[in-house]
């Protein structure tokens, strides 16, 4: 679209006058915040705006667009009309948006402009503005150049850094660091100076800058340096930027001083006076020169010769190790042999003046030879050195010796001097034989070494000794031993995989192979524990619940590589700790319960069963009633729910609840279940009569009246349900002229006449009716006084009313009523005379004037009766709100022939 754009507008932009291509720079520091205003494109384009003198209507208004929605369109916000470039709400990092910039260039102020072009090691963000419309159209090229902040401390690279230095290196040496700090920020941001916490007085740091701005350290010594006092120095080089405040970074450095051959070979005595008797054997160990070098490698080597002006008997008859120092006897001393001898000896090292000590051998003449010693090796020996397996039984036999006198003059005895399980016996039947052999089993373990010697002495009392070294070889015979035979962990459920459990430590007294461990996980171990076999590290899997397995056992062994491997096992076990991570279940997501309605307070309702998988204090749960808490309350322990008050059904029927469960955990879990209390009902509440309205009430009936026709009803209510408001009508008393000629309907209450009416049947007839209901295990009932009177009119009222202020003398009857099974609520039609008015004159308008007549004359007395009979009703209307107020509109039934 851009490019339509400007190709529609560009034949235009040809003419326009302020149409060119524009640059604006700005610089501002990285790492605003968002909505800093960098510049106002409108101002400094000098574009009309506003607030100009030129009249609004002849003012297009300016629009600012960026050209494209790259890299640099992320970091700023762009007002369309005023064209003030702010900040956006992404960061500038100059570090991270100008990776290979290695400089920045500041210009003046926070998001001034500048005419001159950037430095090229500035880091710019580069954006493209379309000024619009085409009266002003421009492509505006804003440079802004990013100023580098302090936000970057010095890293060296290495965390370790090691010099090496000779320890001759004269002061003032100057060798470079090799790692220097490296610093993302530039200019005085970067990396400044470099100091050492501990220059131990003989080392300084300086720092050199190349052409492209690197700064190098360089260590300085600063003074005499001898490897033989102290061969190293560790300190720790620190990296310093010049930012305010400045950050710092660090590293160790240790600076090692290499050894150079500045030291020559010393023996510690300058003389040796040494004695040797004349009849000393071959082989002979005179003496042992030894010479020290402080310097260290070949600069420390040393090697033995004879000086010059020791004369050839002497280095004949004295052997010299070049490289032990070690002189010997080399040939027999006889009689010609010269008594004194002088032995100048130096000890050379490379580029060393020899070192000088000179060996007096002093020859004593003796008259006869020492005993001498034979052995013969039974077991197997390398110069000198007996070498016997740990595990060889006892009497196990080492070497034999002959013991003998050269000259065979003198007795000749021997004797074993030294420690350790061995014994020299001499062997029958010959004589001057011994036999060497161990007395009880040998333990690499205890001791490797013996060194003993067989002694042989004549009856002058001179002695020869023979030394014999023993090595003990080991044996596989010692099996890995745990520090611990059961190792008890612990660790909290949920844990992360491959979680950390312990490490197993077994040692094996062995040596070499033997005594390698590896470490193996038995056979009843669960599959997800793992074994490190070489290291001895014990980890899990898997995630543990501790709901599921709260406890864990099994075994590890600890193998060593001896032929045959040996192995001990010891028992790990496991307890996974608990974690409040189940919520509260109850056994059912809702409750119902049947109460019967009556129900004493405090009494129990129900139990509300809730368990917690969870153990300890996280298992522990507090029950608590959301709702209804005024009339319900729970025991928190049994979970038993409780109400405060006797429950009426008659009041409310059903009651839910919603009872939370919290445990005790932290932070706490819960959940919620749903209670349905049901009341049942119980008969508590007799019939309530509504019809007749009193016991003073009458009606009217005619002696025209035929049998079956019904006269009037009892209409009762019963506030009860089922069975216990099933209401049934009975008579329980008569009296007046004929009183069997009514009868009651049990199930609807209506009132017949059985029998025609005679003329002396006239009078007050007074039916005292029962209203019961079917409740159990007790009936309820009420009853009221139904009020006939049987005449042709009523002429005196007063009359009749005296008659019903009368206690009537009635007898009861106990006959008990037939009950039906179901509860019916007749609703009787109130009857009008004037309807009945109505039909009658229409239909007299074609009958004799007399019918007409008297049909009229009978209504309107009628009509004045029952006037008469609704005053002086006295009206009980039952406190019960739910009662159908329709029933209460009910009327007295007057019943005619007509």
């Amino acid at each position: 679209h851009l490019l339509l754009f400007l190709l529609f507008v560009g034949p235009f932009n040809c003419f326009a006058s302020y149409s060119r291509a524009t640059e604006l720079f700005y610089s501002l520091n990285e790492g605003l915040p968002a909505g800093v205003l960098i510049g106002s494109l409108a101002r400094d384009l000098r574009l009309p705006t506003a607030g100009d003198q030129q009249p609004a209507s002849l003012q297009p208004p300016l629009s600012f667009t960026l050209a494209s929605h790259g890299l640099g369109g992320q970091y700023v916000q762009l007002d369309n009309r005023s064209g003030e470039l702010h900040t956006s709400e992404v960061e500038i990092d100059r570090e991270a948006l100008c990776v290979e910039s290695s400089g920045a260039t500041i210009f003046g102020g926070s998001a001034a402009v500048s005419s001159s072009s950037p430095s090229p090691e500035s880091c710019l963000l580069l954006l493209d503005v379309l000024v619009l419309p085409q009266e002003y159209f421009r492509l505006v090229k804003v440079k802004i150049a990013i100023r580098d902040i302090n936000d970057n401390a010095p890293r060296f690279p290495v965390p370790h850094i090691r010099l090496s230095v000779p320890e001759n290196a004269p002061v003032n040496t100057r060798l470079a660091i090799e790692h220097p700090a490296l610093d993302p920020d530039m200019g005085t941001n970067g990396v400044q100076t470099y100091r050492l916490r501990d220059n131990y007085g003989v080392f300084t740091l300086d720092v050199e800058e190349n052409e492209s701005g690197e700064r190098t350290p360089y260590l300085i010594v600063m003074g005499a340096l001898d490897r033989e006092t102290q061969d190293e120095y560790i300190t720790v080089i620190v990296a310093e930027d010049g930012g305010t405040p400045p950050l710092v970074g660090s590293a160790t450095l240790t600076i090692g001083i290499s050894d150079i051959n500045d030291n020559c070979p010393q023996f510690n005595d300058s003389q040796l006076n040494i004695t040797l008797f004349g009849n000393s054997s071959l082989g002979t160990h005179v003496a042992t020169v030894h010479a020290v070098d402080m310097d260290l490698g070949s600069n420390a080597q040393i090697t033995y010769s004879y000086s010059q002006k020791v004369p050839q008997p002497s280095r004949d008859l004295f052997h010299l190790n070049e490289s032990t120092g070690a002189i010997t006897l080399s040939t027999k001393v006889d009689g010609d042999t010269p008594r004194l001898h002088r032995l100048i000896i130096l000890g050379n090292g490379p580029g060393c003046i020899p070192a000088v000590i000179t060996v007096l051998v002093t020859i004593i003449k003796v008259m006869m030879r020492p005993p001498e010693v034979v052995p013969r090796f039974i077991a197997n020996e390398v110069e000198g050195v007996v070498y016997l397996k740990e595990l060889e039984p006892i009497n196990t036999p080492i070497a034999f010796f002959t013991i003998k006198d050269p000259d065979e003059k003198y007795k000749v005895s021997c004797y074993l001097d030294g420690d350790g399980p061995f014994r020299l016996s001499p062997y029958k039947p010959y004589n001057n034989e011994y036999l060497l052999e161990t007395t009880k089993p040998l333990d690499f373990e205890t001791q490797q070494l013996y060194e003993i010697s067989i002694v042989a002495w004549n009856s002058e009392g001179f002695h020869v000794k023979k030394v014999i070294k023993v090595q003990v070889l080991d044996d596989n015979d010692n099996s890995p031993v745990f520090s611990e035979q059961l190792i008890e962990l612990s660790i909290e459920e949920n844990n992360v995989p491959n979680a950390f459990l312990t490490k197993l430590h077994a040692t094996d007294a062995d040596s070499g192979e033997r005594g390698q461990v590896s470490y193996f996980l038995g056979p009843d171990a669960p599959s997800y524990f793992a074994l490190d076999k070489t290291t001895g590290v014990l980890t899990v899997s898997t995630q543990l619940d501790r709901e599921e397995k709260e406890k864990y056992r099994y075994t590890v062994k600890a193998v060593d590589s001896g032929f045959p491997p040996r192995e001990s096992i010891a028992t790990v076990t496991i307890t996974v700790l608990d974690k409040n991570d189940n919520s509260p279940r109850f056994i059912n997501k809702d409750f119902s319960f049947f109460v019967p309605e009556n129900f004493p307070g405090f009494g129990e309702i129900g139990v509300i069963s809730v368990t917690d998988a969870d153990a300890g204090q996280n298992g522990w749960v507090a029950l608590s009633v959301l709702n209804g808490s005024d009339i319900f309350v729970i025991d928190t322990g049994k979970g038993i729910l409780r109400a405060k008050v006797s429950l009426d059904r008659e009041q409310q029927s059903s009651y839910i609840l919603w009872i939370e469960a919290v445990d005790g955990g932290d932070p706490a879990l819960s959940s919620t279940a749903k209670i349905t209390i049901l009341l049942l009902d119980i008969n508590d509440n007799p019939p309530l009569v509504l019809f007749p309205q009193s016991n003073m009430s009458y009606f009217l009936v005619l002696p025209s009246t035929l049998p079956g026709s019904p006269i009037t009803e009892v209409y009762a209510v019963d506030k009860d349900t089922g069975m216990n408001a099933v209401i049934a009508y009975s008579i329980i008393g008569r009296r007046g002229p004929r009183p069997e000629s009514f009868r009651i309907d049990p199930k609807t209450g209506n009132i017949t006449l059985e029998e025609s009416l005679m003329q002396n049947d006239y009078g007050l007839y007074r039916l005292l009716v029962k209203v019961s209901d079917h409740g159990y295990p007790e009936p309820l009932h009420s009853t009221v006084m139904v009020n006939l009177f049987v005449n042709d009119t009523v002429s005196n009222e007063s009359y009749i009313e005296s008659l019903l202020r009368k206690e009537p003398d009635i007898s009861v009857e106990e006959k008990q009523p037939q009950i039906s099974i179901e509860p019916t609520h007749k609703k009787m039609e109130s009857a009008s005379c004037m309807p009945t008015l109505v039909a009658l004159s229409i239909i007299s308008l074609g009958s004799i004037a007399l019918v007409t007549g008297m049909g009229i004359y009978i209504c309107l007395r009628k009509g004045k009766n029952h006037h008469r009979a609704d005053e002086n009703l006295e009206v009980q209307i039952p406190l019960n709100g739910r009662i159908n107020l329709h029933m209460l509109e009910k009327k007295p039934v007057e019943i005619s022939n007509i």
